[in-house]
């Protein structure tokens, strides 16, 4: 079953959304303002020689753009007769602009039993707080956990909040849509509402669960883990990787693999939690040795041993080994395709208006 879906929404989350349905074969139309379309189209440099900027082309592919003035009768109508094709609607406007618009989602969820409505806010359905990712990490404990441990708190190097439930909304969609495949679904299950904040503050996973179980706050960590000794980054004589010991057997492999066969045979750091106790002697031991040799030599030790490592790469070194186009950008990580390239300001606009959805055909 191929889905239909009209995209509503505007800059990260949303469109993210849109784009792992679109590169898993989804029909999408990006419904985008007059003037300026999607803010992202302006958040430059750098621009592509046909001036489309980067942060735009990295989560519009797979689309077909119109646009349209919501607040015109004439479009709107175009609007509501893509609606009533649709599949999917997905949106992140604020609270009661969309029924003021004329589109209000319950009345069109009751006239259409098959339609799914996906609504991405920033703090929940009630709040009328604009929804920006580091406004998230930082109201949501993600900056006071990130960072060195006496330096200042940090945000993560991407949008991390945004890219998470640009995630969780995709998946709850797809979710309805099988359960919707089975038999009839009910408006209230049809009608899915995914915050930034609610997805951010699930994501601190075993951070919180720490919280809750300990009653104590969490802190700064660095490059270190709270729960795992040695986790974290050390120096190389040339340059920075890490080790990541997940189990006791890792960490005999893991010492061995250094020279280090005392600390491999000391029964306090036997497990995890003697070693997490004597965190400091063992991080110490590890930061001297490793700055002996160049990392690359660490790195096939320890792979050869079967330690977790890695070395600390830059973006254009990742992105020499992975399939990913300057105007497509990084391969779809879900089973998919790139077919259409991210779309030029209402670059299909007449022919959704004169065919609607049969434009994809």
């Amino acid at each position: 079953m191929k889905l239909k879906v009209l995209d509503l929404s505007r800059v990260l989350a949303g469109p993210i959304c849109s784009m792992m349905l679109g590169d898993m074969g989804a029909d999408v139309i990006k419904v985008e303002r007059p003037g300026e379309g999607d803010e992202t189209r302006g958040w430059g440099p750098p621009f592509d020689p046909e001036g489309q900027s980067a942060y735009f082309l990295a989560v519009n592919r797979n689309k077909k753009s119109i646009v349209a003035n919501l607040s015109a009768a004439e479009d709107r109508a175009v609007v509501k007769g893509l609606i009533s094709g649709a599949d999917v609607v997905l949106d992140n406007f604020l609270p009661g602009s969309l029924p003021r618009l004329g589109l209000d989602p319950d009345e069109l969820l009751a006239r259409n039993s098959g339609l799914i409505w996906c609504t991405i806010s920033g703090f929940g359905g009630e709040s009328r707080r604009p929804g920006y990712d580091f406004v998230i990490q930082a109201e949501c404990g993600w900056m006071a956990i990130t960072g060195e441990p006496d330096g200042a708190p940090m945000k993560a190097g991407i949008a991390l909040a945004d890219v998470i439930a640009g995630k969780d909304a995709a998946i709850a969609i797809l979710g309805v849509a099988l359960e919707r495949a089975a038999g009839p679904v009910t408006a209230e299950r049809r009608r899915i509402n995914i915050s930034l904040a609610e997805s951010a503050r699930a994501a601190l996973v075993n951070v919180a669960q720490n919280v809750l179980v300990s009653g104590n706050d969490a802190k700064r960590w660095g490059n270190a883990h709270p729960n795992l000794v040695p986790y974290e980054l050390f120096e190389g004589a040339d340059r920075p990787f890490v080790i990541a010991v997940g189990s006791d057997g890792q960490w005999r492999a893991c010492a061995d693999a250094l020279g280090l066969h005392d600390l491999a045979r000391d029964e306090t750091l036997r497990t995890n939690a003697g070693r997490v106790k004597n965190r400091e002697r063992v991080v110490s031991a590890l930061a001297r040795r490793v700055r002996e040799m160049e990392a690359q030599v660490w790195i096939d030790r320890l792979h050869v041993a079967g330690v977790p490592c890695g070395l600390v790469r830059t973006v254009s070194e990742v992105l020499a080994g992975v399939e990913a186009d300057p105007r497509t950008g990084v391969s779809p990580r879900v089973p998919g395709s790139v077919r259409l390239p991210p779309p030029k300001l209402d670059e299909h606009g007449q022919s959704i208006r004169s065919l609607g959805w049969r434009a994809f055909a």
